[in-house]
C-alpha cells in the first residue's frame, strides 16, 4: 500500500481504501494525501532533507546524515524523506516510477500467492473454516488490486510514464475509482 515511504494514501473520512487524490476544501493540508506524496510532473515524495523542511534535523548523527541523502536513505523511507524525479535510479537500477509500479504489482502477486497456498489446504481443514478464510484471502487479493490500480493510475497522471508492457493491465478505471463512496455510518 505504501511503497518506498509513501504514506497517508487512504480515504478521507474512513481510512479504508486508497484515495491519494483526496482534496477536501477547507481541510488542513496535513490531513490530505497530496501534502505527503507531493506528486507532480517532476516527481514524488516529501522533501524532509536539509534543503526541504529539514525534518532530518530531529535525528542525531549518524542517522541524520543517513536520511538526508537519497543515496544513503533506506529505500523503505526514501519518499518519506525525499522528493525525487520519476526517472531517479534506485540501487537496483530501476527508475523510481518502475520501482513503485513493480512494488504494487508484487503486493498483488503476494496476495494471490497466499490465496493459492490456502486453496491447497482444502480437504485438510473443516469446510466452514476453510470457506471463511478463503473468503478473506479473496477480499485481500481484490483489495490489493484496488490499491494497485488506484495509486498507479493516479500517480501516472503526473508521471506520464507507462506501466511496463509485460505487466497485466489495471482492471479499474481511475475516474470510476474516484467515484467510489463508502457508507460507513458507524466508523468512528
Amino acid at each position: 500500500m505504501t511503497p518506498l515511504g509513501l504514506h497517508h494514501l487512504m480515504g478521507w473520512s474512513h481510512h479504508y481504501g486508497p484515495e491519494p487524490w483526496t482534496d477536501i476544501e477547507g481541510a488542513r493540508p496535513d490531513w490530505l494525501p497530496r501534502y505527503y506524496h507531493k506528486a507532480s510532473a517532476y516527481g514524488i515524495g516529501f522533501d524532509r532533507s536539509e534543503t526541504g523542511s529539514n525534518a532530518v534535523e530531529q535525528y542525531f548523527s549518524p542517522v541524520k546524515e543517513l536520511y538526508n541523502s537519497p543515496e544513503t536513505c533506506p529505500e523503505n523511507l526514501l519518499l518519506w524523506f525525499h522528493h525525487l524525479p520519476w526517472d531517479y535510479r534506485l540501487k537496483s537500477g530501476q527508475t523510481l516510477w518502475n520501482s513503485i509500479v513493480y512494488r504494487y504489482y508484487a503486493g498483488v502477486e503476494e496476495a494471490r500467492h497466499f490465496q493459492r497456498e490456502w486453496d491447497r489446504l482444502e480437504g485438510f481443514i473443516d469446510d466452514q473454516r476453510f470457506a471463511d478464510i478463503q473468503f478473506k484471502f479473496k477480499v485481500q487479493t481484490r483489495e490489493a488490486i484496488w490499491w494497485r490500480d488506484a495509486c498507479l493510475l493516479y500517480f501516472q497522471t503526473y508521471s506520464k510514464r507507462p506501466i511496463p508492457a509485460e505487466l497485466e493491465r489495471p482492471v479499474h478505471d481511475l475516474d470510476e475509482l474516484k467515484e467510489t463512496k463508502f457508507e460507513m455510518l458507524h466508523h468512528n
